[in-house]
Formats: structure tokens, sequence, C-alpha cells
């Protein structure tokens, strides 16, 4: 050790080994973030007209990740080249049940090719559509109100089936939630629960809509609580106040800008190691990129990761 006495070596590597260890401790802080996210439905007016141009239009507002909600007629390899040339990555994309079950494998392959991590089904179904085919106010609205205990076991059947195929192809199947899963199915029982307690957590994850849960007389602080394994990403959307004439009839707007309060629920995001907090803006009463903006950056002062 010429020009280096013994004490100089251990008292420097004693320095190194503590910087090492800082890093470490940063590095695990930072993955312990949940990553910030855009769902793409958010642009839904948009991508049909320039699918590209829009993509770097949700770039330019600061994200990195989306969340897809239909590839509008482009092939895998297409939406992927697209995505890349944006700068973006595309973790996960939204399919309703009967859509998924009309073409199982092709959207799997597709899924797998595009490189997700995350198959996510939109919205649940029934074991006979004919159910609620001549329902008054279409099919969405009878599933809103009229969903059973044992449509929900149906569901939760099929969640366990498409998600063992998902996951042997190294991704993860997930369902996301609206309002009608807090609907109480007698004693207290909800679809939401009747879910949780049917379906496989090796093979089943959740996507929670933060928004819906409250809107639905959920609170996700609670949910994440009680169930910390089972949530994978969230849906960030903020509200308007209810409309007393029609309180079922909600509005999403620009996040900090409605009623949802966010604070308690990253932070218990933090501590159930949720990988995604995906932004979805459904409404808006300014320019959708001024929008966006003003959303990536309340969840980047949240302290979230960008990338």
């Amino acid at each position: 050790m010429s020009g280096i006495s013994r004490r100089d070596f251990v008292a420097g590597g004693s320095t190194a080994a503590a910087f090492a260890l800082l890093q470490s401790k940063t590095a695990l802080a930072a993955a312990s973030e949940p990553a910030i996210g855009l769902q793409l439905y958010s642009v839904r007016s948009l991508l049909p007209k320039d699918f590209a141009g829009t993509l770097k239009m949700v770039a330019a507002a600061g994200f990195r990740n989306v969340e897809a909600a239909g590839f509008y007629d482009h092939s895998a390899s297409e939406a992927k080249q697209m995505m890349a040339a944006a700068g973006l990555n595309c973790v996960s994309a939204h399919y309703p049940l009967a859509t998924l079950i009309k073409s199982e494998d092709e959207t799997i392959a597709y899924a797998k090719a595009l490189g997700l991590e995350y198959v996510i089904c939109s919205s649940p179904s029934v074991a006979d559509p004919s159910k609620f085919a001549n329902a008054p106010g279409g099919a969405w609205q009878a599933m809103l109100h009229s969903m059973t205990a044992d449509d929900w076991k149906w569901n939760a059947k099929q969640f366990n089936r498409i998600g063992e195929k998902v996951k042997a192809q190294g991704m993860k199947f997930g369902y996301h939630n609206h309002t009608m899963e807090f609907r109480d199915l007698g004693g207290g029982n909800i679809g939401l629960e009747v879910l949780l307690q049917n379906t496989e957590p090796s093979v089943v994850t959740f996507e929670m809509d933060c928004a819906w849960v409250v809107a639905g007389g959920g609170n996700p602080v609670d949910l994440m609580s009680r169930y910390p394994t089972r949530f994978s990403l969230l849906h960030v959307k903020d509200l308007k106040p209810a409309d007393p004439q029609a309180p079922e009839k909600r509005t999403s707007t620009e996040l900090a800008h409605g009623v949802i309060d966010y604070k308690p629920i990253f932070a218990e995001a933090r501590k159930v190691g949720i990988r995604y907090a995906i932004v979805e803006q459904e409404d808006f009463d300014m320019p959708i990129p001024d929008a966006l903006k003003i959303d990536f950056e309340f969840m980047k002062a949240a302290g979230l990761r960008t990338s």
C-alpha cells in the first residue's frame, strides 16, 4: 500500500461502504414510489386522427409511461414503434371482458408483442349477455345497477382462467373497477369483495380507480390497507362535486381541481408497493394538452416517480 496508510485505507473503505449503502437506500426508496402514467383513454378524441402525434403530445406534457385503451387498427409492431418514437413506455392496456373472451389468444399475443406488463379487464360481463340486451338505458346501465353476487363469481372465474393464460406469457392480468362493484348485494356484501375473495392472487391483480371507489362509497386507503398485496396499479382522477339532482353522474376534472384527496391515498400506495399511478381525465374544460400538463405537475409535486 505504497503512499496510503492502513488507517487511511480502512477509513476510505468505510466511507465507500457508507456511500454505497446510501445509494442502495436511495434506490430502494425511489423504487417504492409508484411511477406516473397516463391512461390514453384521456386522449381518445385525438388518437384516431393522429396516433403518433398524440403520443408525442402526451410525452410533451411530461408523461413517460402510458396505459392504452385501444390501438386503432395499428399492429403491435406499429404501436410499439410509435410509442418508442415518442419516448413512451406502454405498460398496460384495457380490454372489456366481453372483448377479451371473444379473442383471448390474439389479444394476449398482441400484448406480449407490444411488451406490456399488464393486461387489464376494464369492465365486467355476464354469462348470458342477452340478460341485459334489452335493459332500459342499455347493458352498461344494467350492469351498474343489477349485477348479482353470482354474476361477480362468474367474472372471477373468467379472470382466473384468463389470468393463467396471461401469466404463462410473462404478464399479469388485472381488473379495473368502476362504481358498480360497491353496490350493496345484500348484507353489506359488494361485488369487489366477491372478486377479491374468488380470484387467485397469483394470477389476478387489481387496478384501483380511486375516484370511482370514492364515488361508489368506498375508501381507497382502507382497501389497500386490508388487501395490501392485491392492488398493483391505481387510476388517479379527480371529480367535480356531485350534482344533488343527479348524484350518480360524476364529471372528472384536472387533478387538485376536484374533491378527491390524494395525499393519504399516495401515502398508503407507497406502503403497499403500488407500481403505477395512472392519471385518467375523461372530461375537459380547457385544451387537453394544458390539462395534461396540470395533471402531470400534480403527480410530480406529490413525489411520484416520473419514469
